[in-house]
């Protein structure tokens, strides 16, 4: 109840990369935002790829390592080590946790 979705929250549906093929970055860009939060149940897949395509487009993304998971260890290891070391994320990805994120205005 209360991750439900409020009246007028947008939604965006694709594939792994959550940017493709969608309107999510331009729906970030008018809010003003600049550090998106990603959690999800396929760390190898949607977290993996859309923290890659957040961070090519100049995001801050930060990932809490226990909002996120993989039917195996390994791809949650493995997604989690990606992410902080590969050209494309290194420097634009927190790893975290969840009791560690706070919202401030900016």
């Amino acid at each position: 109840e209360e991750l439900a979705l409020l009246k007028g929250e947008p939604v965006v549906e694709s594939g792994v990369d959550k940017f493709f093929g969608t309107d999510l970055e331009k729906i970030l860009r008018e809010k003003g935002i600049k550090t998106v939060i990603l959690v999800g149940t396929s760390a190898h897949g949607a977290v993996l790829h859309t923290a890659t395509a957040a961070a090519v487009r100049e995001f801050r993304v930060v990932v809490p390592v226990d909002g996120v998971s993989a039917g195996e260890l390994y791809a949650e290891q493995y997604t989690a080590w990606h992410l902080v070391n590969a050209p494309g994320t290194r420097r634009q990805v927190t790893l975290t946790r969840t009791d560690l994120v706070q919202f401030a205005e900016e």
